[in-house]
């Protein structure tokens, strides 16, 4: 039976850069690593040229993979969260003014300030390399 979502995935340009943001910023940790050779992953992945370096990184009960691939396809920094697929990811915060200004200072680049009222605040904005992230007021940490 499927338990749940174990994590994302995001593929980032610049994997330390990424690490600053989601572990120095964010605060999460490094729990794995990896550097994936060249054609250990084509076929699983189906694409060419899959060499890559990961990290998986943890925070209270989450989870967040990121991948710097060797030959990436360039981002579309403006891509609209209309467009099928993933269309953003949220973190949850019990402080959202400290948090907004704690990411738009880190490169956050928010649509609006924070929107409705205490205790369920929340904006959208884009992180460092485009992706959409959301801030969550959450009183408490989600249930497992």
């Amino acid at each position: 039976m499927i338990l749940g979502v174990h994590h994302p995935a995001l593929a980032v340009p610049d994997l330390e850069r990424a690490l600053e943001f989601f572990c120095g910023v964010l605060g999460f940790a490094v729990v794995m690593e990896a550097d994936l050779p060249p054609g250990l992953m084509e076929t699983p992945f189906a694409i060419e040229r899959a060499g890559c370096k990961v990290r998986m990184l943890a925070k209270g009960g989450s989870q967040l993979e990121l991948f710097e691939f060797e030959a990436p396809l360039p981002a579309d920094p403006e891509r609209p969260v209309n467009r099928i697929g993933i269309t953003h990811y949220a973190v949850a915060s019990d402080d959202p003014p400290a948090d907004y200004q704690k990411l738009a200072d880190a490169g956050v680049r928010f649509n609006t300030a924070l929107q409705g009222e205490a205790p369920r605040r929340w904006c959208y904005g884009r992180d460092p390399f485009g992706n959409v992230i959301e801030i969550l007021e959450a009183a408490e940490a989600p249930a497992a």
